[in-house]
């Protein structure tokens, strides 16, 4: 098995085999606390436009994400899991836009497979690489806005190959690094409450909170839906 380590959308064209797209904060937090309050379909897309597109197609859909970590105009929701965790989304269908996360699934073009990553569920990504055991792992890292390196994703990615190599991790480290040192840490003490409230801090490092992944699928003609798949332990 190679795994490798790619960043931003151009890594994520780069990627091969199967691929983990990875946004910690908070994108692919936020998809789990979604998929776990219920969703009938989560459609991640890259275009606010096609959002907001769809949502006028089909007013019943709800709109979640960010651009520049702000709620946008018109959306239900923030990119916050915060916000979500505790709403009863069953039978809905949600379209999720953020500037990071998001990019990286719909230009990951070459995947054989594609799944989002975080803490999470992180275990539950590793035992889904090792049951597939792939020739090819990417780690996608997609950072802050898809252009600056995010602490939180490069360390998710060093911590899922280490796991898959028989290396350790020190998850209270990554914490402790995360709160103190990182400016993701300092971001979340200073932005926008209703946008990324502090408590997005903790949802996020919420280690091996769910036991499933989320897989990206083919949806109609031209968008994907995430399609949860429970892994065993």
């Amino acid at each position: 098995m190679e795994i490798n380590i790619y960043h931003f959308v151009d890594g994520a064209r780069q990627a091969k085999g199967l691929t983990v797209i990875i946004d910690v904060f908070r994108a692919f937090s936020v998809a789990c606390y979604l998929t776990a309050g219920g969703v009938k379909d989560l459609l991640p897309v890259g275009s606010i436009d096609t959002a907001y597109k769809l949502k006028e197609a089909n007013p019943e859909f709800i709109l979640i994400g960010e651009r520049g970590g702000l709620i946008q105009p018109g959306f239900d929701y923030g990119n916050s899991p915060f916000a979500v965790q505790s709403v009863d989304f069953t039978g809905k269908t949600i379209v999720h836009t953020t500037s990071a996360g998001t990019q990286g699934i719909v230009n990951a073009i070459h995947a054989d497979e594609i799944i989002t990553g975080g803490f999470v569920n992180a275990q539950a990504i590793i035992n889904y690489i090792r049951e597939k055991n792939p020739d090819f792992v990417s780690l996608v890292c997609m950072g802050w806005e898809a252009v600056e390196e995010a602490d939180e994703d490069t360390l998710f990615a060093n911590y899922v190959k280490n796991a898959l190599e028989g290396k350790p991790n020190d998850f209270a480290e990554i914490v402790r690094f995360m709160r103190h040192e990182s400016k993701t840490g300092k971001f979340l003490d200073t932005r926008d409450g209703a946008s990324a409230p502090p408590e997005d801090f903790d949802l996020c490092l919420s280690l091996d909170r769910f036991p499933f992944v989320l897989k990206a699928e083919p949806f109609g003609n031209a968008l994907v839906k995430l399609r949860k798949v429970n892994v065993l332990s």
